[in-house]
This record gives structure tokens, C-alpha cells and sequence, in this order.
């Protein structure tokens, strides 16, 4: 099509311009315009491939930049805060690392010690009440680390906000997915709490019952001491 267009035009100008010529000498003439035209083309196409490998390049340059910077939250620090704010007075923590020992000694199951049962019920309902406690605490730690966690979410939403090619954009999906992770750990850590004090109040409540329980049989099983048959009356024997 363009080339069809170049030929009238140069016929165009031909015609304008007319001249007494050889018939040989015009056919020349025509052939090298003909030839200047095919070359004008050429070059046209080789500017139109370089144009579209510059912008090839420009997309491959902007698809590989890198973040500038990654956003992590403060992960190890939550946990051990976490695991720390459990351990407060007698409390059974999941975190406590003579946990099996501990849970023993303060619920030894089955039995009955007569001068020690009010200090055992005593520290039964201690540990059950600081165990709570520490539970509550973490929840409420928890509820404190929200407001730095909601900044690391709005930098989270600024970087997919300003990515421009797709490795940056891989690298803003994969901090989302590690706070995700990060999350899910701090839940985890939250339920051990929640399931520790559940178990130190199921642990209370069934050792009182043990201990009651070895407190009656003791009772009804009791023998008394045996009788010499000797009995005392006033005055001197």
C-alpha cells in the first residue's frame, strides 16, 4: 500500500515537472526513485523493530525491579513477650519449661494428707486463678501489639499501591503472606493461653474431688483402736 502511494507521488512530480527526455533515460530515473523509496521503507521498518525492541527492553528493565524496601513485623519479640506474660505467679504456662514437673507436684491426683489439705486447696485455686490471669494478660498484650500490626498493614497497603512491574509486585504478595503467617502464629500462641487455663481449672476441680473422694473412703474405712476391756472408776485402784 505505502509503496503503491510512493509511485503515484513520484509520478505526481514527474508529471508537474514535465521534460523532453529519452525514453531510456526516464525509465532510469523512475527506477532509481523506485530503488530510493524500497530503501526509505527499509529503514522505516528497521526504525519500527528497534522502537519495539526498546520498549521489549524498557518492560523487561521495569518487571525486574526489586522492592525497596520489605515490611516484617516484629514476630519474635510478640511471641516471647507473649510467652512471658503467661508465666506470673503459680500459673501452669505452656511456655514454662518443668511444665510436667510442676503440674504434678501441685496435682498429685488420688490421696488424702490430713494436715495439708487446706494449704493443697489453697495453691489448687491459686494456680487455677494465676492461670486464668495470664491468659487474660495475653489477650490483652495481644490487643496492644494491633496498633503497630495496623502500621505494618498500611505499609503492607502502600507497597502493592505503588508497584509498578511484577517481581515488585511478587515480593509485596510475599510479606502479605508472611504477616499471614505471622498471625496465625500469635492465634496459636493465643489458644495454647486460653487452652492452659482451661486445663488448670479442670485440673483444680478434679483434684478436689480426688482428695474429697480419698477423704471419705479414709473416713469409712477407719478401724478403731482395740479395747482392753479395763474400765475406771473413781477413787485408788
Amino acid at each position: 500500500m505505502r509503496k503503491g502511494v510512493i509511485i503515484l507521488v513520484l509520478l505526481g512530480f514527474s508529471v508537474q515537472n514535465p521534460q523532453h527526455v529519452e525514453a531510456g533515460a526516464f525509465a532510469t530515473e523512475v527506477t532509481q526513485l523506485l530503488n530510493h523509496a524500497q530503501l526509505i521503507l527499509q529503514y522505516i521498518r528497521q526504525g519500527t523493530q528497534l522502537a519495539n525492541e526498546l520498549n521489549m527492553y524498557a518492560d523487561m528493565l521495569k518487571n525486574s525491579r526489586t522492592l525497596s524496601g520489605h515490611t516484617f513485623g516484629a514476630i519474635v519479640n510478640d511471641i516471647n513477650a507473649l510467652a512471658n506474660i503467661v508465666q506470673g505467679g503459680r500459673a501452669l504456662a505452656y511456655s514454662l519449661g518443668n511444665l510436667d514437673q510442676l503440674f504434678r507436684q501441685t496435682y498429685p491426683g488420688y490421696g488424702y494428707n490430713a494436715g495439708a489439705y487446706y494449704t493443697q486447696y489453697r495453691n489448687w485455686s491459686q494456680t487455677s486463678l494465676d492461670t486464668t490471669f495470664g491468659t487474660l494478660h495475653a489477650a490483652g498484650l495481644q490487643g496492644q501489639q494491633l496498633q503497630s500490626e495496623q502500621a505494618v498493614l498500611a505499609s503492607l497497603k502502600s507497597s502493592l499501591q505503588g508497584t509498578d512491574g511484577r517481581l515488585e509486585a511478587l515480593h509485596a504478595l510475599g510479606d502479605i503472606s508472611e504477616q499471614q503467617v505471622e498471625q496465625l502464629m500469635k492465634l496459636r500462641e493465643l489458644m495454647m493461653a486460653d487452652m492452659s487455663s482451661k486445663q488448670a481449672y479442670q485440673a483444680a476441680t478434679v483434684q478436689q474431688q480426688a482428695a474429697s473422694a480419698a477423704a471419705a473412703q479414709r473416713f469409712f474405712t477407719y478401724s478403731p483402736a482395740t479395747s482392753d476391756r479395763l474400765t475406771f472408776g473413781p477413787g485408788w485402784h
